[in-house]
């Protein structure tokens, strides 16, 4: 399980390393800007479109092969960069690098759910869960670091290192998983599988939950400023509220596994704490920034693992990967979308507007869980 685990860390590093510390390289210009926005989603819009791809692939193939794949092209797309030290091919290497994530992302959480038994899918995917997060704190931190001592191409070269080792450490430990047999699926069962309960309720959860994360790492700096809080004390709510999300995914990994929760009430429960930790976001001061970090930590942190043992223990064993690249396109969704929704509503009128509006997108979803249970939609996981 460990290389899965550093594949993780892999792919949250990359994303968030190499974005933090892209903007010392702009000068405020307009066209500087769009640069740097330019650079930024090519990562994310590579996972947006190609997850489902890989998703399959893996099911075809086996996930070892796609995962061995991704991790070697990272490296490979990496290395194109920190070795030709050629700005104009940083967009080719990022580009690369999220077309690369986009393949062992979903090919390690389909190995997560195939090499564990149902009864300890919690606690896996809560570890998987608790290292990624790792590497998105660990990311802006290390990576301004190696910038520092040696600009990009220190950075890429570190990278492609990390890639490279992960990937002989996956060769080594991993063992192969073939792909399952499968009944032939036309794209009206795709839909259909894809449209049921099972897939949509989980899928919904995590996305509004990386929304909530995304939204108060974006946001919450900037209340703090508003508050005359010192770029030290939103920094440590930053890290406070990454901080809670780690330490919380593996301790709800294990409840669920122990039976003192089940998927449903678990996730259910997420959704209300990580409303409450939104709306505490529009408290002033210090105290709302501090409380509404804890709560949106650890409200995405007992989503996080709970959402994907749910899909793991819903969806057939041999459309794994597919159903993990379809969940972690809804993630990323949830990425973009929560800071969009929340800047769009501060726009037209106050930032704790735009804490509201999600809060209540966040709350809502919760009343339509506890709606869809007393219908008697059967519940993920029992």
């Amino acid at each position: 399980m460990w290389p899965l685990y550093a594949a993780g860390f892999t792919t949250a590093f990359g994303a968030h390393s190499v974005a933090a510390n892209l903007g010392r390289f702009t000068t405020g210009h307009h066209q500087s800007l769009l640069v740097l926005g330019g650079l930024l989603a090519l990562y994310d819009g590579a996972e947006v479109l190609l997850k489902p791809v890989f998703g399959t692939l893996a099911d075809k193939v086996g996930p070892r092969p796609v995962l061995l794949g991704g991790l070697l092209a990272f490296a490979a797309a990496s290395a194109l960069f920190a070795f030709a030290d050629n700005t104009s091919l940083l967009w080719a290497a990022r580009l690369g690098q999220g077309a690369a994530a986009s393949a062992f992302s979903p090919a390690a959480s389909a190995l997560v759910a195939r090499l564990n038994p149902v009864a300890k899918h919690g606690r896996a995917f809560g570890s998987y869960g608790f290292y990624k997060s790792i590497g998105y704190t660990a990311g802006p931190l290390l990576g301004g670091a190696l910038v520092a001592g040696g600009g990009l191409p220190l950075l890429f070269t570190a990278m492609t290192a990390l890639a490279a080792a992960v990937a002989a450490w996956a060769v080594v430990a991993v063992p192969a998983v073939p792909p399952l047999p499968k009944a032939r699926q036309t794209v009206v069962d795709l839909a259909k599988r894809l449209g049921q309960g099972s897939f949509l309720r989980p899928t919904t959860a995590l996305a509004l939950a990386t929304a909530a994360l995304s939204a108060g790492v974006g946001f919450l700096p900037v209340t703090g400023a508003a508050a005359h809080l010192g770029p030290v004390a939103t920094g440590a709510a930053v890290s406070l509220l990454a901080a809670c999300a780690a330490l919380v995914q593996p301790r709800a990994g294990a409840a669920l596994d122990h039976g003192r929760i089940t998927t449903a009430t678990g996730i259910s429960a997420g959704l209300a704490v990580t409303a409450a930790g939104l709306a505490a976001a529009m408290l002033p001061g210090l105290t709302g920034l501090l409380l509404a970090a804890v709560l949106i930590g650890a409200g995405t942190g007992m989503i996080t693992p709970l959402g994907f043992a749910a899909l793991a223990t819903a969806s057939p064993a041999e459309r794994l990967g597919q159903t993990m690249g379809a969940a972690e396109l809804g993630r990323e969704l949830g990425d973009a979308g929560g800071p969009l929704l929340v800047a769009a509503v501060a726009a037209a009128t106050t930032l704790t507007a735009g804490f509201a509006a999600l809060a209540a997108l966040t709350a809502a979803a919760v009343l339509a869980s506890r709606v869809g249970d007393e219908r008697g939609v059967p519940r993920l996981r029992p």
